[in-house]
């Protein structure tokens, strides 16, 4: 058991405003268009779709949003023409940032985040200049109120279905899986009745940076608020200590 990854307040991930579930909930939307492309639209036998709609659900999206979404999807799937790409680049203070987005217009994408990272004194650079300093990794985040299995025990389950480690922290339990074995783990934990606050594969920072200046805070949320309110990004990560 260990502690080497960062926590979300999950307090803090439960009180999303509208505007940001609205952000989630498009963001998702578009996944499974993707996923519905790529694997077709049958859960059963699309372990990507799977875990799209396992990340609705974790993030409260209607069962009959998720449904409509899928039969979209599935209805004009020639229609669907989202390719994710990635930028990497530096904040101030040299907090290391990677920005994944899923777009039809690559030129605008790329445009809008490389004026985020400016904006906030920050710059993009080259594929592959800071995702050596994160793990890619499968994590899923189980909030310990609305979860009635002993730590103990969840732990067991979650080794035992494939999980690397298992973590514990004040509010909530943290499972981590090569994202090879994210799937599996996910669904055995669903199987089992976990309720998870937020199941994805993601990029955990290796090391966490703190920013002293006040200018330099004031720049980086800047920057990450302008790539959170942008459509075409899909996920942030950084190594800031917040």
């Amino acid at each position: 058991m260990s502690g080497h990854s960062k926590f979300a307040n999950i307090k803090h991930k439960k009180e999303k405003n509208d505007a940001a579930k609205g952000k989630i909930f498009t963001i998702i939307g578009r996944e499974l268009a993707v996923a519905v492309k790529e694997g077709g639209p049958d859960p059963a036998n699309n372990s990507k779709l799977r875990d799209v709609i396992a990340k609705a659900k974790a993030n409260n999206m209607p069962n009959d949003t998720i449904d409509r979404g899928i039969k979209k999807a599935a209805g004009d799937a020639a229609s669907v023409n989202y390719e994710y790409v990635s930028y990497e680049g530096y904040g101030p203070g040299g907090i290391a940032i990677i920005v994944d987005a899923l777009t039809d217009n690559k030129n605008r994408t790329a445009a809008n985040v490389r004026s985020a990272f400016t904006k906030g004194k920050g710059n993009i650079g080259t594929p592959g200049c800071v995702s050596y300093m994160f793990d890619k990794k499968g994590q899923i985040i189980i909030d310990k109120e609305e979860c009635e299995t002993e730590a103990d025990d969840l732990m067991m389950i979650a080794l035992d279905a494939g999980a690397e480690d298992f973590a514990e922290e004040e509010d909530s339990f943290e499972v981590i899986t090569d994202p090879d074995a994210f799937s599996e783990v996910r669904q055995k934990l669903e199987e089992e009745g976990i309720p998870m606050a937020s199941a994805e594969v993601t990029m955990i920072p290796q090391n966490w940076v703190e920013l002293e200046d006040e200018e330099a805070v004031k720049n980086l949320q800047r920057t990450l608020d302008m790539l959170d309110e942008d459509d075409d990004v899909q996920a942030v990560y950084h190594n800031w200590d917040e």
